[in-house]
């Protein structure tokens, strides 16, 4: 509109546009024209993008090569005992634990379903850890001979879960009706029905693989009997996935004297069978032992310190249960406690292990425990019989940690002890650890002196 009247001012004619149906018969739109733009096509050597059908092929591809280094890097479990292997060919499961099969072996993969590891600090590959943990170790025959010698023979052989439990529960009872008038105690009776519920959730965890647990599992820590009911659901029988469902679960509701007595009476042994049977460790059980570490105290008092004086733990048992302390990290305080009762313990070869896995942890010890540490060692002067390598190796150890932590007696007396027990590629270490490193409070003197 500004524009017509300024052409109006300087003479201009403006023609103005008449009806739209008008300009259409006019043939005044605009016309689109017939050029065609050609772009010319990027002929580029490193192309930064790639096509999506290579693309999938690329990806497919990468995930049959995981799954093929998954299936042989990671370790398989054991199946339930009287029950036969099967492979699942149609998928691959979501954690695979099997480890190199032969051809036309079959293996129960069902038991490691739904099994989330990343979050957890168990190591995937359990059977590479521990038998690393063994060829460090480098036992000859003639050093599995000696370390006989220092079994208990006199321990009684051991015994299974169900006959332990019912022991247990037996000898409880026994003891309250004896020492209580039975008039003034008030027994819990369960009625039938939670009774057969019990029953019925046992059968269920026999067979458990993973998914949810049935709710009167879950509720049975909150009670006040809940090793009878425990007891009912047959713990025998539990399918390893179970035992480790249980153990999230009473570590997480039940105080420290509670949980080691499940410790004592449920794990431990189900441990100590699985190892004797298969002479390994199922996974399930395995990473059971982690979540049991969550009460550090709990676990040295109900697995630890009743395995190392039960007098009869074999060393593969010693070796899995001490990768478990190894990985992990434990207070000082329970750690010291643990040494200190080891030390104090009458010898056998896994008590070398523990020692020497808790002296690679490099504690700060307090000097109490490194003197019983000290005594543990010296009691062996006027013992004539062959020492392990194990013995020798826990030494070396704590004198390579502790060194500066002890006194010139203490040190004196170590040199006399390396007289009568030597080995040939040890005993100089432990000599040259010693002769070469200052004292307690050494250090302290030449301060107050200067």
């Amino acid at each position: 509109m500004g524009k017509s009247k300024k052409l109006k001012r300087l003479g201009g004619k403006v023609s103005r546009p008449g009806p739209l149906e008008v300009q259409l018969a006019q043939d005044e739109v605009a016309q689109p024209s017939g050029r065609i733009k050609v772009r010319s096509e990027r002929k580029d050597e490193d192309d930064t993008y790639v096509e999506e059908q290579l693309g999938k092929n690329i990806l497919k591809q990468s995930l049959a090569q995981l799954r093929e280094m998954d299936a042989e890097t990671f370790e398989g479990e054991f199946p339930p005992l009287g029950t036969q292997h099967r492979r699942l060919t149609n998928r691959p499961p979501a954690v695979s634990l099997n480890s190199k099969s032969k051809a036309g072996e079959d293996s129960d993969l069902n038991s490691d379903e739904d099994v989330d590891e990343t979050k957890s600090a168990v190591p995937q590959n359990v059977d590479k850890v521990i038998k690393d943990f063994e060829e460090e170790l480098k036992l000859a025959k003639e050093d599995q001979n000696i370390l006989e010698h220092f079994m208990n023979k006199d321990a009684a052989p051991q015994r299974k879960l169900a006959d332990l439990f019912r022991d247990r529960i037996t000898e409880k009872q026994t003891e309250i009706r004896t020492q209580v008038d039975a008039s003034s105690v008030q027994t819990v009776n369960l009625s039938p029905e939670v009774q057969e519920m019990c029953v019925q959730v046992g059968t269920v965890l026999a067979k458990y693989r993973s998914g949810p647990l049935p709710k009167m599992f879950k509720v049975i820590p909150k009670m006040r009997s809940w090793e009878e009911l425990v007891f009912l659901t047959n713990p025998d029988k539990w399918s390893a996935a179970a035992m480790y469902q249980a153990v999230r679960i009473f570590v997480s509701n039940l105080k420290e004297a509670m949980a080691q007595r499940f410790f004592n009476l449920v794990l431990l042994p189900r441990i100590r069978d699985d190892i004797s049977y298969f002479k390994r460790l199922n996974f399930h059980l395995y990473q059971a032992m982690f979540k049991a570490l969550f009460k550090p105290a709990a676990f040295f008092k109900g697995i630890v310190l009743p395995l190392c004086m039960s007098g009869n733990c074999t060393l593969r048992e010693a070796i899995i249960v001490g990768s478990v302390l190894a990985k992990n990290r434990i207070p000082i305080l329970h750690s010291a406690a643990a040494i200190l009762k080891i030390a104090e313990m009458e010898y056998t070869g896994p008590n070398s292990i523990f020692l020497r896995i808790f002296f690679d942890k490099k504690y700060a010890l307090p000097y109490r425990v490194v003197d019983a540490c000290v005594y543990h060692f010296l009691k062996f002067e006027h013992d004539r019989r062959d020492l392990p390598v194990l013995w020798h190796q826990a030494l070396l150890t704590f004198v390579q940690r502790y060194k500066e932590d002890l006194s010139p007696d203490q040190k004196q007396s170590l040199l006399d002890v390396v007289k009568f027990h030597t080995h040939y590629a040890i005993t100089p270490e432990v000599r040259r650890e010693l002769m070469n490193s200052k004292c307690r409070g050494e250090s302290d003197v030449k301060m107050a002196v200067d």
